[in-house]
């Protein structure tokens, strides 16, 4: 029989990417929202991915904002959409990004809005009820979320708004491709933030291995400069000229990221996009949950099917997980 070859899932998720082009075609006018100037590199490979895609489908951005330099008053025309970056900021845990999205919603009810792939919890329900108000008012909204317990969520309490389930913004980055021989085994990439399950830690408490988060991946003298970054966007809002020289410095910051994880061969991982990047690269990784689920309903909706790739407690053993590593390696040679 002849050999058929099977497109890879990676493939498949960039592919699925381009269902937005219904709702953002090719050549549209829009504002890109809230992208993120901050050292966590997760959201970076979001908003890496988002360029791509925009100007893989030659979607033009007339002006970028982020949480610090968005003008409340901005007038905006009528033919341009409102994009709003994707990630994992969609709820009450992080309060400025949230009350930038429900203001847009609130001041331009007569442009679509288009929110990237999210995922989105609540712990408080008058904060989600405060959302809802705001949102079901608006008659062109559209969400994209990504995973299956978001999407139930929002299409329970939004019933206004057109909702979708879509992979994350990072996958149209797919492949990075490093010429690079790993020279470490393992690397424990884990959250120390709000997002920390205690599970993480008797699933590496008896591994070997060095340990780093996104914040401690950057040395000092790095961090410094995204925070002068920041104060400088909140000095001069919507300063092109600060925008390019955070796009040179986001690009370093990725690729610091990349050469890193290149460096070891395999990453046992709290963050979501540690995950992701892993996936990307086709580096053999094992996720351990985050606090409320998002990382095991990433996994079981969209990347459980990718060979490198395994959740901490699944059925997969290491040694598959391994396998798949040099099954990829081979296919990529």
């Amino acid at each position: 029989m002849p050999n058929v070859q099977q497109t890879h899932p990676m493939d498949e998720l960039k592919q699925r990417l381009k269902q937005i082009l219904e709702v953002i075609p090719p050549n549209s006018k829009i504002l890109y929202i809230d992208y993120p100037v901050h050292s966590n590199c997760g959201d970076l490979l979001i908003m890496k991915g988002t360029e791509a895609f925009f100007k893989e489908h030659q979607i033009k951005v007339t002006k970028r904002y982020s949480v610090y330099d968005f003008n409340e008053k901005l007038e905006i025309p009528k033919d341009h959409i409102l994009v709003l970056h994707g990630g994992g900021n969609f709820g009450d845990l992080y309060e400025m990004h949230q009350n930038l999205r429900e203001r847009i919603v609130k001041n331009y009810p007569h442009h679509r809005i288009v929110l990237l792939p999210q995922t989105v919890f609540y712990n408080n329900e008058d904060a989600l009820q405060r959302t809802v108000s705001i949102f079901n008012k608006h008659d062109d909204l559209h969400l994209y979320l990504r995973d299956e317990k978001s999407f139930q969520l929002v299409t329970k309490h939004f019933p206004n708004c057109k909702v979708r389930l879509m992979p994350d913004m990072a996958h149209q980055l797919w492949p990075i491709k490093v010429n690079y021989v790993p020279r470490k085994e393992r690397l424990n990439f884990l959250r120390m933030d709000i997002e920390a399950n205690s599970e993480q830690f008797s699933v590496t408490s008896q591994m070997q291995g060095d340990s780093l988060d996104w914040a401690t991946l950057y040395n000092r003298y790095e961090r410094k400069l995204v925070q002068y970054a920041g104060g400088g966007l909140r000095r001069c809002k919507g300063s092109t000229l600060l925008q390019i020289g955070w796009k040179i410095y986001s690009d370093y910051l990725v690729n610091k990221s990349i050469r890193r994880f290149a460096n070891y061969e395999v990453i046992y991982t709290s963050r979501l996009h540690g995950h992701i990047l892993s996936c990307l690269m086709a580096k053999s990784n094992v996720l351990i949950d985050n606090s409320y689920g998002k990382n095991s309903g990433y996994y079981q909706l969209w990347t459980h099917k990718v060979n490198t790739a395994n959740m901490a407690g699944s059925s997969k053993s290491r040694a598959s997980v391994e396998q798949g590593y040099r099954e990829t390696q081979t296919a990529t040679l």
